[in-house]
């Protein structure tokens, strides 16, 4: 896990612009909690798979092999803990609320990558909500802009 955390910071870009000023742990802990919401209707599709892969290039400025690394280190971690308040835990301590609010969006991006919301999904967003301390109405309006952008009807 740890080497393919620092091949991450090898790979990626200078230019920072608006995306998050993460750390390496940070950067597994958002790549693990995506992987956790595309995993949790008991597929992996190829249109999640892309979205996972997408969302990392952009919001992290990485390559697809990075992006690759990074999410392969999230699933080995998750395969071997399924404990959600770890990642969490290190967004809350490292990340500020806008940042928070990004991941979000970024979730529920992934949760509807294969236009279909389910039970587990939405209890698991709930649950990520509150333990990234997003309110409710933020997290509802990140939901929106997630399913605006990937063209579902809101």
């Amino acid at each position: 896990m740890l080497a393919a955390l620092g091949k991450l910071m090898s790979l990626r870009k200078e230019n920072e612009n608006e995306n998050f000023s993460v750390d390496q742990e940070g950067a597994l802990a958002c790549a693990a909690l995506m992987t956790r919401a595309a995993w949790l209707d008991g597929t992996l599709d190829e249109v999640e798979e892309r979205a996972l892969r997408d969302l990392m290039m952009k919001r992290f400025e990485i390559s697809p092999e990075g992006a690759d690394e990074i999410l392969k280190a999230a699933a080995d971690d998750l395969d071997t803990s399924n404990d959600l308040y770890r990642y969490t835990k290190d967004l809350r301590d490292n990340f500020d609320a806008d940042e928070r609010l990004k991941l979000i969006e970024m979730i529920w991006e992934v949760v509807y990558a294969d236009g279909v919301l389910h039970d587990f999904e939405a209890t698991l967003m709930r649950r990520l909500a509150g333990l990234l301390y997003v309110d409710d109405r933020d997290s509802g309006e990140a939901k929106k802009r997630a399913m605006h952008k990937l063209g579902l009807r809101v």
